[in-house]
């Protein structure tokens, strides 16, 4: 039996009230489906994995939410989507915009299938590397005070270490950086990236 994660329970509670009923839709169909699944949050939202591998993520917005699957276009095809938005099913409003219960965990067997076999989505050619960014002393002092938000800065990509650290050596005044870096340690250790306020 896969593991539930806490801090979902959180984000669907603390989502817009027209999101809720389709986020916890969504947990409910992937355990159905896929019931080893495990949960955990990463860049923010909600993600099911099996083993190490992130196998789809739910999240919502401030006036949709979205639902995906890794290697989502094999799986669903083109055209399921009707409106532009993370994951294959478009921007989701009402219960109703998702396929029909029976549909989606067809979908959910199929990608845990293919997740058995080893099957990789293709990914398309990465146009550029983001460089690792210098961290200023101010900030790693910080993180060493902090033991939950120096796991989640470790383990993030290199871009969004760069986000943290560009909108704090970006500060005019020492107090608006102190106060940056006391937020970012606060964030961080919620496990959000910088940009997350963006996307609720």
């Amino acid at each position: 039996m896969g593991k539930r994660d806490r801090r979902i329970d959180a984000y669907v509670a603390n989502s817009a009230e027209f999101a809720r009923p389709i986020l916890a839709h969504l947990r409910e169909v992937v355990h159905e489906g896929c019931p080893d699944a495990d949960e955990a949050i990463k860049w923010g939202m909600p993600f099911f994995v099996r083993g190490r591998a992130l196998f789809c993520f739910m999240a919502a917005f401030k006036q949709h939410a979205a639902f995906g699957f890794r290697g989502g276009e094999r799986l669903v095809g083109a055209g399921v989507a009707t409106e532009k938005a993370m994951g294959q099913f478009g921007r989701l409003t009402r219960l109703a915009d998702l396929p029909p219960r029976k549909t989606l965990l067809g979908y959910v067997k199929k990608a845990a299938a293919l997740g058995e076999a080893g099957a990789k989505p293709a990914r398309a050619p990465t146009r550029a590397v983001v460089k690792a960014v210098a961290v200023p002393a101010d900030l790693l002092a910080a993180l060493r005070k902090n033991a939950k938000a120096r796991q989640t800065f470790e383990a993030f990509p290199p871009s969004h270490r760069r986000a943290y650290v560009e909108w704090i050596v970006g500060a005019k005044r020492i107090e608006t950086r102190q106060r940056r870096i006391a937020t970012a340690i606060e964030w961080m250790a919620e496990g959000k990236s910088q940009t997350w306020r963006y996307y609720r």
